[in-house]
């Protein structure tokens, strides 16, 4: 179970540098609150003297690691850090702060839910917190969440849930459901901040001695540029491979065991990464790889196929990322290698159609620049989904095709022993791919 910390405890713990905005937010407290709760207004003062608080939730300006933010902790020993009406008083408070300043919105969650001695009022204060998400979304700055023990209820589904970036403390309790409510034959592991990670709810789960560090590199790299952003420079070649001679010599040698792959080119590429996982659905693709980098002091988002089939979740995922890198004005580098979208039954019925559909309407909206480079296999249009038009460039060991040659002999109905000749037809050595215009270079190692 994580620690349970206090709310100015859990900002101590991650900054020295906060200057509170709570004070004077939200109309005084009135007795037993909107629903005349017996015992309700006792059980408020209980709280205040045992944490010091007026509210489960405190909020103010901060700094981590030289970046500005509007940093909003629960006290979950108030009334278990549930959302009240003056809850989301504050809780609104904090996001148009937010959005005011331009800066980006850290939350370090720690909540039960709605409060009950509040009821519908309680309840209703979900609508007004995400609406003012919504709103600081739409103005640009990022939203980081961090959940701490426990986050469920409408926390977990407005501040946590809707953020840009979620960040989780081990073994943290993190769902919808409260552990009073869940159906008794649940499976916990559900329920704790590594079973969201493996679901794809979670971008990572960091432990509290990493936490400072952690967020302060995400606020870095979600930093909106001060002037339009530059495309991402094209990445070198990892391999000093020749051209291929034939279509079929280009086949191979994209498909060779010992050609360098998508963790080997981001390695060499960024100085560090903060990845991100999951499309909120469900689901994750360990054969896609996403996140920010940086790269000389500069802030680049990345998509990179690793050389299986995607699946849907992988396009989910990849859109997501677009899109944040898009609203805050990050170029993105996007790596393709893939035999093609993944085509099982499991696929189709995880919503593959659509799922590629996104990623390529999240190519086709951004604004931003998008970077392009195949460096193995590019396999139809589960390839093209990632692939950015008019900047796409392709390494030596590299081919891209209307679809596998294996494939294409098969719905042309010609013999096994054609294979290689269809792939000549169809012309997807790297050389031909810029003669045909799809590709603006064909990039080779450092130096040459």
């Amino acid at each position: 179970m994580a620690d349970r910390m206090g709310a100015r405890a859990a900002i101590a713990a991650l900054t020295t540098e906060f200057e509170e905005l709570t004070s004077g937010t939200g109309a005084p407290d009135a007795g037993n609150g909107p629903l005349s709760w017996a015992g309700y207004g006792e059980s408020r003062a209980r709280a205040t003297a045992r944490t010091g608080e007026e509210e489960s939730v405190v909020h103010g300006l901060a700094s981590l690691g030289g970046r500005r933010c509007v940093l909003v902790s629960f006290e979950f020993g108030f009334l278990g850090g549930s959302l009240g009406q003056r809850t989301g008083d504050r809780l609104v408070a904090a996001y148009e702060a937010a959005r005011r300043r331009g800066l980006p919105l850290v939350s370090l969650i720690a909540t039960g839910g709605s409060r009950m001695q509040e009821g519908m009022v309680a309840l209703s204060q979900l609508q007004r917190v995400a609406r003012a998400s919504a709103r600081l979304r739409a103005a640009g700055p990022a939203q980081i969440a961090v959940l701490r023990d426990p986050t469920t209820g409408g926390g977990w589904a407005t501040l946590g849930a809707g953020a840009d970036v979620i960040l989780a403390l081990p073994g943290a309790q993190v769902g919808f459901a409260g552990s009073r409510v869940r159906p008794p034959d649940a499976d916990p592991h559900a329920y704790t901040a590594e079973g969201q990670l493996a679901a794809g709810q979670v971008d990572a789960v960091v432990p509290p001695e990493e936490l400072p560090q952690t967020v302060a590199r995400w606020l870095r790299a979600l930093h909106a540029p001060d002037s339009p952003a530059a495309p991402a420079p094209v990445p070198d070649a990892l391999s000093a491979t020749g051209l291929p001679v034939t279509g079929w010599d280009a086949v191979q040698q994209a498909r060779s065991a010992a050609r360098p792959r998508a963790e080997a080119y981001l390695d060499a590429y960024f100085e560090h990464r903060l990845p991100l996982v999951g499309d909120r659905c469900g689901g994750t693709d360990p054969g896609l790889l996403c996140g920010f980098g940086r790269r000389e002091g500069r802030s680049i988002a990345y998509v990179a196929q690793c050389g299986t089939a995607t699946r849907p979740a992988g396009y989910r995922t990849a859109a997501r990322v677009i899109r944040l890198a898009d609203r805050i004005g990050v170029p993105v580098l996007t790596l393709v290698d893939t035999p093609g979208a993944a085509n099982d039954a499991a696929a189709e019925q995880a919503g593959a159609g659509a799922a590629i559909a996104d990623a390529f309407a999240a190519i086709a909206e951004a604004r931003v620049p998008v970077t392009t480079l195949v460096i193995g296999e590019g396999g139809s249009g589960g390839a093209l989904a990632l692939a950015a038009p008019g900047n796409t460039h392709v390494t030596r060991d590299s081919y891209f095709s209307v679809i596998a040659p294996e494939l294409a002999a098969a719905i042309l109905k010609r013999a096994p022993d054609e294979v290689r000749a269809t792939a000549d037809q169809l012309r997807l050595r790297p050389q031909d791919l810029v003669e045909l215009g799809f590709a603006r270079s064909v990039v080779g190692p450092p130096g040459e």
